[in-house]
């Protein structure tokens, strides 16, 4: 996917199947839920291509345990794989 960059040099815009492959999808729908809200990421096939991202009010809280488990993976090999960087981008 072809996705044009940001003007601004501090700013790289990423796809949503980037995003939800760091497990942070999750991790922000779990501070929404609080609100009733959520980002809904809906896709199709064996490979999960997003199609549409929105956000919605829910009626429901919280994942399931195994889904917060998998998320908090993920999350923590984003961090490891990205600490240099993250450090680097809070001391510029």
């Amino acid at each position: 996917m072809n996705i044009p960059k940001s003007r601004d040099k501090n700013v790289d815009r990423k796809t949503w199947d980037e995003f939800c492959s760091t497990g942070l999808l999750l991790f922000v729908n779990q501070l929404l839920h609080v609100f009733g809200w959520a980002i809904v990421v809906d896709g199709e096939g064996d490979s999960f291509v997003t199609k549409e991202a929105y956000p919605a009010r829910v009626g429901f809280r919280g994942f399931h345990e195994a889904s917060e488990a998998a998320a908090y993976e993920k999350v923590t090999a984003y961090m490891k794989d990205n600490i240099d960087d993250l450090a680097k981008e809070i001391r510029s």
